[in-house]
């Protein structure tokens, strides 16, 4: 039976593009899990798959702390190559971020094929610095390709569960009704500067008769004080809920921020969004994804604003008074999203 490592690590940006992925496989291959201490890998992978945990880093800070940084990349990177050697590796798959590095490295080390994925727009630095050392670099963005031309590269897409791609119903809890159904998605940890614009104009889409789900993450602690808004028929605020699928299916808009998982999730269920870039992210990958989507129609880009100011509330109104969202949810079609685990299973039989 073949055996596949997967190396996946961190946010759900990596983690949940590669369980979509694993879970695809049929049972005749045997999966182990590379991940790092203490991250998100922890909750969610060992309910499935034999966990490995490996403590690597970024390489931060002044020089010395680079260069102790660096010692510790090299011994992982020795840690895993005798990793696949006893478990009998036969290829590795992997999402970027930390834990790909080692992983990389200890491939070359011990001769055994390596598939990268690389979901956002701007591929991260590993990508960037160490994907001419893999032997193919799948794509969820086409765009991703001018930033690595050393690298031999495919456009797959990125997976995402099966469910998103199911007809389902609106959860019992949901707002019910005919308004416009608007899910607000903070992320995970929370988008605390777009979660106050978003309330600044939840009096606006109440009055226009909107039922609105927002998610605010667990760090947002706005809400645990009671107001009228919190009492509101057609107002649902959660941290956070594993019904997203069902949610996106049946939802008119979302505004979101602009990550590779939320940008896959919103091509796949075909749901129009406003995008809220985090402005701090790495390289500003963020506003690239956006403007990929956008480019596609499906989207309208609002930058991070203070919550006082009208531009995400005259976005929102021109978006309800025209009839500019069912033109959005049409423009979804011309995004190719299908298969993204097929392609990329056909790419690691041609390498191992």
């Amino acid at each position: 039976m073949p055996r596949l490592l997967i190396a996946a690590s961190g946010t759900g940006g990596h983690i949940y593009p590669a369980l979509s992925f694993a879970d695809s496989l049929s049972d005749s291959w045997e999966i182990e899990w590379l991940g790092v201490p203490n991250r998100l890998e922890i909750e969610l992978v060992p309910k499935k798959y034999n966990l490995i945990k490996l403590k690597v880093g970024g390489l931060q800070g002044n020089i010395v702390r680079k260069m102790f940084d660096l010692s510790k990349l090299l011994f992982a990177s020795i840690q895993v190559s005798i990793l696949l050697r006893q478990k009998k590796i036969n290829v590795i798959f992997t999402t970027g971020g930390y834990i790909s590095a080692p992983s990389i490295l200890g491939a070359k080390m011990t001769g055994i094929p390596i598939l990268l994925h690389e979901s956002n727009a701007i591929p991260g630095k590993v990508t960037r610095v160490l994907g001419r050392f893999c032997d193919h670099v799948a794509l969820g963005i086409p765009s991703a390709a001018k930033y690595l031309p050393r690298c031999r590269t495919s456009y797959t897409g990125t997976p995402v569960r099966s469910e998103f791609f199911l007809d389902q119903s609106l959860p019992s809890w949901a707002p019910q009704g005919e308004g416009l159904l608007i899910v607000v998605m903070g992320g995970s940890q929370g988008a605390m500067k777009m979660n106050e614009m978003v309330r600044n104009i939840l009096p606006l889409l109440l009055e226009k008769g909107c039922r609105v789900i927002h998610l605010t993450g667990k760090n947002d602690c706005f809400y645990k004080k009671l107001d009228k808004l919190n009492t509101h028929d057609n107002l649902v605020v959660r941290q956070f809920s594993d019904e997203i699928p069902a949610l996106l299916r049946n939802a008119d808009l979302a505004i979101s921020r602009a990550g590779s998982g939320a940008i896959c999730e919103l091509m796949v269920t075909k749901t129009p969004s406003i995008l809220i870039p985090f402005p701090a992210s790495a390289d500003q990958h963020q506003e690239l994804n956006a403007a990929c989507m956008a480019r596609y129609g499906g989207a309208v880009i609002v930058n991070q604003h203070d919550p006082e100011k009208d531009i995400l509330k005259n976005t929102i109104s021109n978006l309800i008074a025209s009839n500019a969202i069912s033109e959005m949810k049409s423009n979804m079609n011309n995004y190719d999203c299908l298969n993204s685990e097929n392609k990329i299973f056909e790419i690691i039989n041609k390498i191992s």
